[in-house]
């Protein structure tokens, strides 16, 4: 009998009590520790995102790449000149012009974008009309089609190239302007043609401030 009833009441000490609210499979993380590790997250991303990150992959750039991450910059006598990945408004008789930019400012960098203008647009038509009537006005003996892309604008409105039907087209004004023959500038242009990346991406083109830069050269050359 003593032994039932000391049975009994050690399952009556054992059970739970139905008053108390604490489930013993309960993992719920306190408040408090919830925003601790919330904010120690915070902490800890934000100094691999927005600190490791960036620094690692800009080294990386810099040993891997340093021409490119610092902007592609054309430097001549120790002072840039530009940079190769954008245009410039060359409007001299004796350079060869750039592709027009549809920026506010011509070939303002921070704030690339196209004019979104379509085929059928007025605004596009005038654009047009009014650049090939002053390639014309430069270059009054040159009946040759005028190529479109000296006259339209590309989707970043930055374009540094052309395509080698514009530069040659330009050649007959370049060389009269210059003083030089129409066979040296041609050749010159040959020179600056860049073809396809890997064959088959994108296609021929001349960069416009290298192929100006180079034609200074030759010109200082020759007296």
């Amino acid at each position: 009998m003593r032994e039932q009833d000391t049975s009994r009441s050690s399952r009556a000490s054992a059970a739970p009590d139905p008053n108390s609210h604490h489930d013993p499979n309960d993992s719920t993380v306190p408040p408090g520790n919830a925003l601790a590790t919330a904010l120690g997250m915070l902490v800890v991303f934000t100094i691999l995102c927005g600190l490791v990150y960036p620094l690692a992959i800009t080294g990386a750039a810099q040993v891997a790449f340093p021409a490119q991450a610092n902007g592609s910059l054309v430097v001549r006598d120790g002072a840039v000149v530009g940079s190769s990945l954008i245009g410039q408004p060359f409007t001299a008789p004796g350079y060869f012009w750039s592709r027009p930019s549809a920026t506010a400012v011509a070939y303002d960098g921070t704030s690339s974008g196209a004019s979104n203008l379509g085929p059928s647009n007025r605004a596009l038509h005038t654009a047009v009309a009014d650049r090939v009537a002053a390639l014309r006005a430069a270059d009054p003996g040159n009946t040759a089609p005028v190529p479109i892309d000296l006259v339209t604008t590309s989707g970043s409105g930055l374009d540094p190239d052309i395509s080698p039907a514009a530069a040659y087209y330009q050649a007959p004004r370049v060389a009269r302007a210059r003083g030089l023959d129409g066979p040296t500038v041609r050749a010159l242009i040959d020179r600056h043609v860049l073809g396809r990346v890997i064959g088959i991406l994108g296609d021929p083109h001349v960069n416009v401030l290298a192929l100006n830069l180079d034609l200074d050269a030759l010109v200082a050359g020759k007296r």
